[in-house]
C-alpha cells in the first residue's frame, strides 16, 4: 500500500475514534502520521518504515505492519463494526464532524439521516448543549446540499419524504387522486428522486403550475407542462406528473416501472394490436381502452397484475405470461425473527422487552443473537455471560405458553474461517448466525475460502449479512457469492437477507440465485432495539423484489421446525 492510501485509512481511524468519544490523545498519533504521509505521497509504506520508522508511534507502526501483512487493518475493522451504521450515513452531511455526530447520537439517540433532519426541524437539535439554532440551521443546509447534489438516500428516508410531499399534492385544489411512483414504489434500496402522479379534475397544466409555485419551492423545470421537476428549499427533488383522471392508470404504470419493464409490457401490448402511449392504451383504430386500475391494464395485454416491486425488467413479464411467477412472501407469513441484539451485547433493549414486542406483532418466537466473544468491541459474550443469558431466557419462556425465546448467537467468522467459540459452547445454541466482522480487505479468493470453510462447520445455521456492505458508505467485500450460495444450498445453511436499511444484504438481485441453488433465506431485522424489529417489513419488500416465496424463507416456519432445521447438520451420521 502506498502512503496516499495509508493516509486515507489513518484519517478514517481518526474520525471513528473521535466518533466513539475517545480521549483526544488516542487519535492524535494517527492524525500526526497521516499528515506525515501526505508529505511523502506515493511512496510505499515498506520504504517509509525502513527509512523513518522512529517517526511513528507504536500504535501506528502496528497498523502499518498489519497493512503490509494483510492489506487491511484490524483496528479499522474493529472501529467500523463497533460504530452504529447510521452514523456513517450522518458523516456524509457537510460540516458535521465526528465529535458533533457523537454528541447528537449520545444526547438524542439519533443514528439516521432521517432522524437527524427531524430533530433539526423540531428544535431538539438546537436544545442540545453547545449546539443552538445556528448549528441546527447549518445541519439542515448540509442535508439540503446532499439532496441538491443528487445524492441518494436510503429507502426509509426517501419514503418518509415522499409521503410528506404526497400529502401536499393531495391537498392541492383540483387533485382528485395522487400516488407515489418511481423507485420508492418499486421498493428500491436507495432513492435519488421522488416521483408522484396526480389525477386532476381541472387542467393538469394549471395544477402542476400551482404546485410549482407553492411555498417552499426554490425553483422548477417544465412550468406550463403536465410534467414538472420541482426543487424545494430543503433540497428535495420531486418529479410530478399531472394528468386527467382517464390518463392516471397508464401514467402511474409508466412512472413506476423501470424502463426495461415498461418496454416489455409495451411490446406485449403491440402483439395484441394495442398501443401503449405516454398516457393511454389505444386500440388499432385509435380508440382509447378505458382502464379502471392497473390490474385492468395488465389484463388488457394478457398478463396478471405484477406487484410494483417486481417491475425491473428481469423476466417478470415472461414469468407472468407463462404462469411461473411464484406467490410472493408477505409480512403475514413471518412467524418470528432471529437476528436480534439485546443489552447483553450492543443492543438497547432487554430480552423481555424484545419478546413482548414480538408477541404484540403476532409472532410466536424471537431469537436472541448477541455477539460472540471475539466481538469485544460490541460487548461480545463470554461463556459466563452466556450462562446468565440462557438462565434469563429459560425464566422468560417459563412465563409463556404461546411464545418462545430462542437461544441464538451472532458468532464471528474468524479470518482463518473458524467460527468463534469452542464446540461445547456452540452446542448450547438453538441456532448460530455466523458473520464476517473483520479483515474486509481480503481478496476474493481469500474471503471466499474463509466463508466456505465456515459453512462446513455443522453448527452454522445462517450466514449473516453475507457481503458486508453498508449502503452508500461501504462497498461489499470481494467474495464469489455464486460459489457461496451453491455450497450453502448443498449443505443446508440459510443465507441472511439482513433487513437493516443500511445493509439489505443479501442483495435482492441474488435472491433468485440463492433459490436456484436451493439455499434458504432468513430475513433478519438485525434489531438493536424494539423499534429495530420494524425492519422486518423492509426485508419483506426486498424479498419480494427477489421473487422469494414463503417456502424460501426459514422464519415462516414454526419455532420447532426452525430449531430442527438448525440442528439437522449436528446429528452424527448413522
Amino acid at each position: 500500500m502506498d502512503s496516499k492510501s495509508a493516509a486515507h485509512l489513518l484519517h478514517e481511524i481518526v474520525a471513528l475514534l473521535e466518533l466513539q468519544g475517545e480521549d483526544p490523545a488516542v487519535p492524535a498519533p494517527f492524525a500526526d502520521a497521516a499528515r506525515s504521509l501526505a508529505a511523502n505521497e506515493g511512496q510505499p509504506i515498506a520504504e517509509l518504515l525502513r527509512r523513518d520508522r522512529r517517526r511513528f508511534a507504536p500504535e501506528v507502526i502496528e497498523v502499518f505492519e498489519d497493512l503490509k501483512a494483510t492489506g487491511g487493518s484490524t483496528l479499522l475493522d474493529r472501529l467500523r463494526e463497533s460504530t452504529p451504521e447510521g452514523l456513517f450515513e450522518m458523516m456524509r452531511v457537510p460540516g458535521l464532524g465526528p465529535s458533533r455526530i457523537r454528541r447528537i447520537h449520545e444526547g438524542l439517540g439519533i443514528d439516521t439521516l432521517q432522524e437527524l433532519e427531524s430533530a433539526a426541524r423540531d428544535g431538539r437539535l438546537a436544545e442540545l448543549p453547545r449546539f443552538g439554532a445556528r448549528t441546527a440551521e447549518q445541519v439542515l443546509r448540509g442535508i439540503a446540499w446532499l439532496k441538491e447534489s443528487g445524492a441518494q438516500v436510503l429507502y426509509p428516508h426517501g419514503r418518509a419524504e415522499a409521503e410528506r410531499l404526497l400529502a401536499v399534492v393531495r391537498r392541492q385544489q383540483g387533485v382528485v387522486r395522487a400516488e407515489i411512483a418511481g423507485a420508492i414504489r418499486r421498493h428500491c434500496e436507495t432513492v435519488r428522486e421522488i416521483e408522484i402522479v396526480a389525477a386532476c379534475a381541472r387542467e393538469p397544466e394549471a395544477v402542476a403550475a400551482a404546485l410549482a409555485r407553492a411555498p417552499g419551492v426554490r425553483d422548477s423545470v417544465g412550468s406550463g407542462s403536465r410534467e414538472v421537476s420541482i426543487r424545494y428549499d430543503d433540497g428535495i427533488r420531486l418529479l410530478l406528473h399531472c394528468v386527467s383522471a382517464e390518463e392516471f392508470v397508464v401514467t402511474w404504470f409508466r412512472a413506476t416501472g423501470s424502463e426495461a419493464h415498461v418496454a416489455e409490457v409495451t411490446a406485449r401490448a403491440a402483439l395484441r394490436g394495442l398501443t401503449l402511449d405516454r398516457r393511454q392504451l389505444r386500440r388499432s383504430d385509435g380508440g382509447v381502452v378505458e382502464l379502471a386500475d392497473e390490474p385492468a391494464l395488465y389484463a388488457a395485454i394478457g398478463l396478471p397484475w405484477l406487484a410494483p416491486e417486481l417491475r425491473e425488467g428481469l423476466g417478470e413479464s415472461e414469468a407472468a405470461a407463462d404462469g411461473s411467477m411464484p406467490r410472493l412472501i408477505e409480512l403475514g407469513d413471518i412467524r418470528g425473527a432471529l437476528h436480534c441484539h439485546s443489552q447483553y451485547s450492543d443492543g438497547g433493549a432487554t430480552i423481555a422487552e424484545l419478546a413482548a414486542d414480538a408477541r404484540r406483532r403476532g409472532w410466536t418466537y424471537l431469537g436472541i443473537s448477541d455477539h460472540s466473544q471475539s466481538a469485544f468491541y460490541a460487548g461480545g459474550l463470554t461463556a459466563e455471560s452466556l450462562a446468565r443469558q440462557h438462565d434469563e431466557i429459560d425464566a422468560i419462556n417459563a412465563s409463556f405458553s404461546d411464545f418462545r425465546v430462542l437461544k441464538g448467537v451472532e458468532a464471528d467468522i474468524l479470518p482463518c474461517g473458524r467460527i468463534d467459540y469452542p464446540v461445547e459452547v456452540l452446542d448450547r445454541f438453538d441456532y448460530v448466525i455466523a458473520s464476517v466482522h473483520s479483515r474486509f480487505g481480503m481478496n476474493e479468493t481469500q474471503m471466499t475460502d474463509r466463508v466456505l470453510k465456515a459453512l462446513e462447520d455443522p453448527h452454522m445455521s445462517i450466514l449473516g449479512h453475507p457481503t458486508g456492505r453498508l449502503l452508500l458508505t461501504r462497498e461489499p467485500y470481494a467474495i464469489d457469492m455464486d460459489a457461496v450460495l451453491q455450497v450453502a444450498g448443498r449443505l443446508g445453511v440459510a443465507v441472511e437477507l439482513n433487513a437493516d436499511p443500511h445493509r439489505l444484504d443479501l442483495d435482492w438481485r441474488l435472491c433468485r440465485t440463492a433459490s436456484r441453488h436451493g439455499a434458504r433465506i432468513e430475513i433478519g431485522p438485525d434489531a438493536h432495539s424494539v423499534d429495530g424489529l420494524e425492519n422486518m417489513a423492509l426485508g419483506i419488500g426486498m424479498a419480494r423484489k427477489g421473487w422469494l416465496t414463503a417456502d424460501d424463507v426459514i422464519n415462516t416456519r414454526s419455532a420447532e421446525a426452525l430449531v430442527a432445521f438448525a440442528r439437522q447438520r449436528r446429528r452424527p451420521a448413522s
